[in-house]
């Protein structure tokens, strides 16, 4: 995945990375780090009454060039195109959501790299227990620290893969996913889903996230949940904060404004 308008050296400048980019590890980990805490997860336009655009082009666009946000297909897309920019091998993976009370359908994109003979998932757009570096596919079972978060990858005899996250000192499932191949195209219906239907939750309410070197910030409808260290300070927002506290804590400006 391409679009003619992105430009490694502006899309590293926008997520404030420095230094000389390699197609190693150490590179992938680091941008991926310096991208979730530059570039929110964010569904403004859901919330205006817009498609999310899944055009390249728009999605450079609008995190590069007006510095928004996005969710899983904008973020990870962006992502991808700087792997590509690279020459870093990788696919898209469809994964199912799996902390919702009823079975969902495999809406969620991610990613799965390949250097050398190890493959790797990164994932920029979970929102808030979303992991915080790469993590190797063929780690299993083994509880990995990323910052204040524990993860842990477990794989099914069905073949899919699951990343669980520790939250409250419980393991809790975040998502499973295998690794059929999956084109840009197959997230069209997915997109249209999440984009419109009353009971998706960018639909129902305003969702930001930003990742900080000490936890996160969410906002989740009149909710702001700021963690750091593990500790959580929550407060409701009214209406008429909401364009303050984007602004305040995500960098955001409301679409239209």
């Amino acid at each position: 995945m391409q679009a003619n308008n992105f430009s490694l050296t502006d899309y590293l400048h926008r997520i404030d990375y420095t230094g000389t980019p390699k197609a190693d590890i150490e590179t992938v980990e680091r941008m991926m780090r310096r991208h979730l805490f530059s570039v929110p997860f964010e569904n403004l336009d859901v919330q205006a009454g817009k498609i999310v655009s899944l055009v390249p082009e728009d999605i450079v666009e609008k995190i590069v060039g007006r510095k928004r946000g996005g969710y899983c297909y904008e973020v990870n897309g962006l992502f991808a195109m700087a792997l590509e920019a690279l020459g870093i091998p990788y696919q898209f993976v469809a994964a199912r959501p799996m902390f919702y009370p009823a079975r969902r359908p495999r809406t969620h994109m991610a990613l799965v790299l390949t250097l050398g003979d190890e493959r790797w998932l990164c994932d920029l757009g979970f929102g808030s227990y979303g992991i915080r570096a790469p993590m190797r596919l063929d780690a299993l079972d083994i509880e990995i620290a990323q910052d204040d978060d524990t993860f842990m990858m477990t794989l099914g005899d069905d073949g899919f893969y699951v990343l669980r996250a520790k939250v409250d000192g419980q393991w809790t499932n975040q998502y499973a996913f295998d690794l059929s191949p999956q084109e840009w195209v197959d997230f069209v219906p997915a997109n249209y889903l999440n984009s419109t239907h009353p009971e998706a939750i960018f639909v129902r309410m305003t969702v930001a996230v930003l990742m900080t070197e000490a936890g996160r910030k969410i906002l989740g409808g009149d909710s702001l949940k700021i963690v750091e260290h593990g500790r959580t300070e929550k407060r409701t927002v009214a209406p008429n904060e909401l364009a303050g506290i984007l602004a305040r804590e995500f960098g955001l400006t409301m679409p239209g404004a």
